[in-house]
């Protein structure tokens, strides 16, 4: 028997992401709540030069992408030099695991983390160091605690995807004091914009003042852009100078750069999408709540309940009894959360579906 290729040996440890379900074909209505994404689409602007685009795909895209870096620094009162874009927020962790992390190393996250930071250190060969939460919150002390010599990054998503709990930022500041001058801190912000909390900040004034701090954000959530995979971060100089040495050429397609660029200037759908998560995510909290289930308080566009371990009212079983119906959400127990679903903020539609289903669901009937 002759060899074959083999990968490498890390890759063995790598469980491929698992992405939120579709709803079942169906003649009637159905509602995908798995995936977090914007319930009324995308921006009309940006649609718009999306169609526009279809005359232009024989192009190369710009490899810097200079004029989407610029609007993001216009929008944000940022240093354009100090940007790196990708195909979304997830390549931007791949390439921090190229530029960063390699076999010995290690990476600090939460024990319900986002799961691409865990899948990044497998693949890189390096050690994925899961802490403890509170009350499913990350937990400062827990994660100085974890920090070695060996630690190259610590990834901390605020708010946390799945749970949609945050901290403030005090203790986001706490955290970084603490960490030597050596460990990167990745600050991802993918849920920034959705947050009402007066203690709250995305970390771009650390991300602006240190050297070991990178703030990451995403078009997929707030502009609906989760199709065209489009996000960046904002780093120091030298990070980002690390960033393009790993980043592939041409990274972000034509279309993506320039819908990002609209999507950026139509402050009024922004506005209408915050408005709607703002009457929409108490609305799903207290009518979830009304049907006797625990609710995480949520600071994102999702919530996320505790079922019972009663046979007949299992999250799994509601899992499958919302499908069944045209519902998709979230089963966490990849998170090893296997009594609770993730449920992200629809439509009205999509969110009185899903509850009007619940209640028939937990009465039993």
């Amino acid at each position: 028997m002759t060899d074959k290729p083999k990968p490498l040996a890390q890759l063995a440890k790598v469980k491929a992401y698992v992405p939120g379900e579709a709803p079942k074909p169906s003649k009637g209505p159905s509602y995908k709540l798995a995936s977090n994404e914007n319930p009324l689409g995308a921006s009309p602007k940006a649609k718009a030069v999306y169609a526009e685009m279809g005359g232009k795909l024989e192009i190369y895209p710009d490899g810097g992408a200079g004029a989407l870096k610029a609007a993001i620094a216009r929008k944000n009162g940022l240093d354009p030099n100090r940007i790196v874009v990708g195909a979304g927020s997830d390549e931007i962790f791949l390439m921090l695991g190229r530029a960063y992390l390699g076999p010995g190393d290690e990476a600090i996250s939460t024990q319900h983390a986002f799961a691409i930071y865990a899948i990044i250190g497998q693949q890189q060969g390096s050690a994925v160091i899961e802490v403890p939460e509170k009350n499913f919150t990350a937990d400062v002390d827990a994660i100085l605690k974890a920090v070695t010599p060996k630690t190259k990054i610590v990834w901390l998503a605020n708010p946390n995807n799945p749970t949609g709990t945050y901290l403030p930022y005090d203790e986001v500041k706490r955290l970084h004091a603490g960490l030597p001058s050596s460990v990167l801190l990745v600050l991802d912000g993918a849920y920034a914009e959705f947050v009402r909390r007066n203690d709250y900040a995305s970390g771009i004034e650390l991300a602006s003042q240190f050297d070991n701090v990178i703030l990451t954000r995403t078009f997929s959530k707030l502009y609906g852009l989760a199709g065209l995979r489009l996000g960046w971060a904002y780093a120091p100089g030298h990070v980002i100078d690390a960033l393009e040495r790993v980043r592939m050429p041409f990274n972000v397609n034509l279309v993506a750069q320039a819908v990002g660029i609209a999507a950026l200037e139509d402050d009024a759908f922004v506005e209408e999408s915050l408005a709607h998560n703002d009457a929409e995510l108490p609305r799903l909290v207290s009518g979830l709540r009304a049907l006797g289930l625990e609710v995480m308080d949520s600071v994102g566009n999702f919530c996320v309940a505790k079922f019972p371990e009663t046979k007949g009212k299992t999250a799994a079983e509601a899992l499958a009894y919302l499908k069944d119906r045209g519902v998709t959400v979230r089963g966490l127990s990849g998170y090893r959360m296997p009594n609770h679903l993730r449920i992200s903020v629809g439509t009205v539609a999509g969110n009185d579906a899903a509850l009007a289903h619940l209640k028939t669901f937990m009465a039993g009937k």
